[in-house]
């Protein structure tokens, strides 16, 4: 009897051993799950199925100067051609120019950035909740677009009660420049003229309505061209609050936030694209962002020139854009070894950027580029510039959404 029990004791803690063991095992597994740097499922086969380490860093090396290249020249134009007439920012040619500029951003946002989110947040290596149970790409987005409209904002603001003040000292002075050379101001026009919509300060915060308003004062002020004391200081006073299409508060806060949204996505391809391995991913990466760095830099540069900033900040805000994308792949090639791109935690971290970033870009190409252009006094005035920009906005938009067949 005591052989029986012996054995049935043996077989019976044998049995709780080995469940006991798959239960640890299987809650060791949950717990790594979230922090877990393993490359799984189509990373994995793409690795295998192309993988040269000696022609991806070679690749990666041409694709640092062409983007740097394509970067230079895409955010030089503007600020370069601004002193030539067929460049300057208030020919037409810059405009449409402008506007197929418009359309590759927001084809990045809503083509590139959003589904890359998207991909990296519902990924099969992520655990299924939450990743899985809510819209993660489209919320962070939507926050972000929110944020940049309440920064847009903000920003205004400030630059307007700045110019304000300016505007109010360089009144004071042509008031005594006036009183000492004996020439009596002609009175303003009574307030019944001034455009519905418009504030005491004469600006208007509408999008769209910039242009028109602008359009009205720079009218009223000729109307006064025998008496170039008050004109001047009146169209003066106004056209950098005002939305002058040549410059204003408007361009300042526009050309700083589109720039935060652009560098900080091409932070993140510049890495992706640096980390890899496959020759066969980078090859259509290298001229998809080419193209992508050109455009962006031109919308950016246009914005930067229109603003009005001075030669060392231009400069300067324009080294840092043609500079972020091929850093970060000088990044990404000193990280290759260490870093995982397919790692849960590197998904999760990339997923958000990528939201964030298409919620900045979506808000800034529909708010401050599109609807601020294609919205003002002179596109409603001028048809054929309407076709033409309006053609340029689809076919940008389209090339950058076809694009994503490679990239």
């Amino acid at each position: 009897m005591s052989f029986i029990e012996d054995l049935m004791s043996s077989f019976f803690m044998d049995h709780i051993r080995q469940k006991t063991g798959s239960l640890s095992d299987t809650i060791m597994l949950k717990l790594s799950e979230p922090i877990s740097n393993t490359a799984c499922g189509s990373a994995v086969d793409e690795m295998e199925g192309c993988q040269d380490n000696s022609a991806a860093l070679t690749l990666k090396i041409v694709a640092i100067s062409a983007i740097l290249i394509a970067g230079v020249c895409g955010v030089g134009i503007p600020l370069v051609g601004k002193k030539h007439r067929f460049l300057r920012t208030d020919s037409n040619l810059f405009f449409a120019a402008k506007a197929f500029a418009a359309g590759v951003i927001l084809a990045t946002g809503f083509v590139h950035m959003l589904p890359g989110a998207t991909s990296s947040l519902t990924n099969p290596c992520l655990p299924k909740s939450p990743w899985s149970k809510f819209p993660f790409a489209g919320f962070i987005a939507m926050m972000a677009a929110l944020a940049t409209l309440v920064v847009d904002f903000v920003g205004t603001q400030y630059y307007e009660k700045k110019q304000e003040k300016q505007n109010q000292k360089d009144q004071t002075d042509s008031a005594d420049l006036v009183s000492e050379s004996a020439i009596v101001p002609v009175e303003p026009k009574p307030r019944n003229e001034i455009l519905f919509g418009e504030e005491e300060g004469g600006a208007i915060h509408i999008v769209g309505m910039h242009a028109h308003a602008a359009h009205h004062r720079h009218s009223h002020s000729h109307e006064h061209g025998d008496v170039r004391e008050h004109s001047h200081g009146h169209s003066h006073s106004h056209s950098f609050g005002g939305g002058d299409e040549e410059g204003g508060v408007r361009h300042v806060v526009v050309s700083q936030v589109l720039e935060l949204g652009i560098v900080s996505h091409s932070i993140i391809i510049g890495v992706s694209l640096g980390v890899s391995e496959s020759p066969c991913t980078i090859r259509p990466l290298l001229v998809a962002l080419s193209f992508h760095q050109f455009f962006e830099g031109f919308a950016l540069g246009g914005c930067i020139s229109q603003a009005q900033f001075s030669s060392m900040r231009s400069t300067v805000m324009a080294t840092f854009f043609a500079i972020t994308t091929p850093l970060g792949i000088a990044v990404g090639i000193g990280a290759a070894s260490s870093y995982d791109p397919h790692s849960p935690r590197a998904l999760v971290v990339e997923g958000i950027l990528n939201s964030i970033s298409a919620g900045i870009l979506v808000y800034m190409a529909l708010v401050d580029l599109i609807a601020a252009d294609f919205l003002s006094k002179r596109m409603s005035c001028n048809t054929r510039l309407q076709v033409v920009s309006y053609f340029a906005l689809f076919l940008g938009a389209g090339l950058m959404s076809l694009l994503a067949i490679w990239a």
